[in-house]
């Protein structure tokens, strides 16, 4: 039953947000605010709902609903989004240990990153939602072109976005790096 998978996507959020407490991840920004959005570049990114980084987010969500339509292509739509759902929170739990948080600064941009708080993955989980549900809906070319301006919005912007991400993340680039901090 199609409902099952929404709710399975809900516990495995709900699990995540369980796991990063237990790695003690702060449940908000430790500044004490909650901000809906947080354009700035600085401590603040990955600390409040949501920020230059959720189009990133929002973007795994196309991926993954394309990638479950290709591999599990019988399956129910909610069955799809309970694995993109896990994907994302592993990342979530992941992209907050230490290993990802020391690579984040020594090969980016993101030299004061010290990971996310609680608020921010569960949005981040909740945006890469948003993108699979688009994606289920909107005619391809349109989430393609989305997608597009997504990242080229963030490179205008941030001189970042979830290309140079995992380019950076992967194979840093020292000229990449150059430019983006030249912002």
């Amino acid at each position: 039953m199609n409902r099952r998978g929404f709710i399975l996507a809900a516990l495995i959020a709900a699990a995540a947000c369980a796991i990063l407490f237990l790695m003690n991840r702060p449940p908000i920004c430790t500044c004490g605010r909650v901000e809906l959005w947080h354009g700035a570049l600085d401590s603040g990114n990955s600390q409040h709902i949501a920020d230059w980084y959720s189009l990133s987010h929002v973007i795994h969500g196309f991926l993954f609903y394309a990638g479950t339509r290709w591999l599990l292509p019988r399956r129910p739509q909610g069955a799809r989004l309970a694995v993109a759902v896990a994907v994302e929170s592993a990342w979530e739990i992941l992209e907050n240990s230490p290993l990802i948080i020391d690579r984040y600064r020594t090969a980016t941009i993101a030299l004061g990153y010290s990971g996310d708080s609680i608020l921010n993955s569960m949005s981040d989980i909740g945006m890469m939602a948003i993108g699979f549900l688009f994606a289920a809906r909107a005619p391809v070319r349109m989430t393609i072109g989305l997608g597009i301006a997504l990242e080229l919005l963030a490179l205008a912007v941030i001189r970042d976005n979830l290309t140079l991400n995992v380019l950076m993340l992967t194979f840093p680039v020292d000229a990449v790096r150059e430019w983006q901090a030249a912002l």
